[in-house]
């Protein structure tokens, strides 16, 4: 009975494998930031936590958004369509670049914001320099998630896995450098860990588009683009996939930043806590990630054949082959969720030991709960990558929208600040959106898939 799914595991890991390692590098671009600037303090880490609830709110707008051309391209390439692949890419890309200069001008506007939220105020003082920086480096970022989900649209994963490793070991280096003013560079703190990262993303969209120029697979889309020619119709295309796709991403990403700030009303350790928690938590998500774009590209070409029952079976083995995963990565939150935390902070620092090893044990507290999320925030995404797949985002925007701000935040938001659970509190009710969302999301692709079987 499994077969029929587990033979799609290996084709299904080779899909999705680059896609893991640089949905990864995302994340640990903020990995390598936390760690650290965690070596200069609580309140340093707890600040580029707050920088960074802003960018993560907007840079889930521009990734969502820019999701809308993988579905389009995967089709195209199923159906052998050439021109309606390069449409998508020098379209997105317009509308990527339009979206990444936007973001950056409202993060800029939304700053006073900060002194509004009842954050510590040497926190906020010191996120204000970083969160400058930061905020500008989402207009290299978003540009890059065009060409990169434009690459795994025709189910080349790879490239945009080198250009983020790169990224990564040029970001670590900068921090080295700007953070603890190595090798004579100027110490700056945080505001060095905000250079590290402006940079590495500069520097990946660079790499990415020399090598899809080179490469002879992409000559046909990548060469040639007028971009005086616009098509409103293209345009609007994107946008009815991109907008709602957004939208889904955005609803999810600002429950964990409304997790932050709820935190950071607790205080800075608990805030600090609740970044370790949540750091560990996205790089475990990225896999989900990663497998929710296999089975976006996968089900965008069985859309493209109009080969529905083929399209239902391979979805199925991939939420088969995510559950396998995050069934591990659950275990090993329960097993090591006292000794995770370490990594993040000086344990023999003697000045900040009774802060540290506060912020140990309440991480370890959240580590509880996020192992029994992961199954559910794993299986939500990588359904939401199949209907994304199909093209269908409108009801499932409508159902994270639910999911996320009806049942998990009011939830968080009582059990956080209105009982002795505090920062658990506020993860359960993470807990319970997810699980929501899972179970809602699968419902709808199970009415999806068999309506277009009955259908075609």
């Amino acid at each position: 009975m499994f077969q029929k799914y587990t033979k799609e595991f290996r084709y299904n890991l080779k899909l999705s494998f680059p896609v893991i390692l640089g949905m990864l590098g995302h994340t640990f671009v903020a990995f390598a930031d936390n760690i650290m600037v965690g070596q200069l303090g609580t309140a340093e880490l707890a600040a580029v936590s707050l920088g960074n609830s802003f960018i993560f709110i907007a840079m889930s707008l521009g990734i969502g958004f820019s999701t809308a051309i993988t579905p389009l391209v995967a089709e195209a390439d199923g159906a052998g369509n050439k021109a309606n692949g390069k449409n998508a890419l020098k379209h997105g890309l317009v509308l990527c670049t339009a979206l990444g200069l936007s973001l950056f001008g409202l993060i800029l506007l939304s700053k006073p914001l900060m002194y509004m939220m009842d954050q510590p105020p040497e926190v906020v003082d010191l996120a204000m320099p970083y969160l400058n920086l930061v905020a500008f480096s989402l207009v290299p970022l978003i540009v890059f998630q065009a060409f990169k989900q434009f690459s795994e649209g025709l189910s080349q994963t790879r490239y945009p896995m080198y250009a983020t490793i790169i990224a990564n070991v040029l970001n670590i280096f900068l921090n080295y450098l700007f953070i603890f003013g190595s090798f004579g560079f100027p110490k700056l703190g945080i505001v060095g860990a905000a250079i590290g990262t402006l940079t590495s993303r500069i520097v990946m969209v660079a790499y990415i588009w020399i090598l899809l120029k080179r490469k002879k697979k992409f000559q046909d889309y990548v060469t040639g683009l007028n971009f005086a020619k616009i098509e409103k119709r293209v345009l609007k295309k994107i946008i009815a996939l991109g907008f709602p796709s957004a939208m889904q991403m955005f609803f999810e990403v600002a429950i964990f930043t409304a997790a932050i700030w709820l935190s950071g009303v607790l205080g800075k350790n608990a805030q600090a806590a609740n970044q370790i928690a949540l750091n560990l938590s996205s790089m475990t998500f990225m896999v989900g990630t990663g497998l929710g774009v296999a089975a976006m590209i996968r089900v965008g070409n069985q859309k493209g054949l109009q080969n529905f029952h083929e399209l239902r079976r391979i979805a199925q083995s991939i939420f088969f082959l995510a559950l396998l995963f995050e069934v591990v990565f659950a275990s090993l939150f329960l097993i090591f969720r006292y000794w995770l935390p370490t990594v993040y902070l000086d344990v023999g620092d003697v000045a900040n030991h009774a802060d540290n090893m506060e912020v140990i044990a309440l991480a370890a507290q959240l580590l509880l709960v996020s192992a029994f999320f992961q199954i559910s925030d794993g299986m939500q995404v990588v359904v939401l990558g199949s209907l994304r797949g199909l093209q269908d985002v409108k009801i499932p925007t409508f159902i994270t929208f639910i999911a996320y701000w009806i049942i998990g935040f009011p939830i968080s938001f009582y059990l956080g600040l209105h009982t002795s659970l505090e920062s658990t509190g506020i993860w359960i009710g993470l807990l319970a959106g997810l699980t929501a969302s899972a179970i809602m999301l699968y419902i709808r692709f199970n009415y999806m898939t068999k309506r277009l079987i009955v259908g075609g």
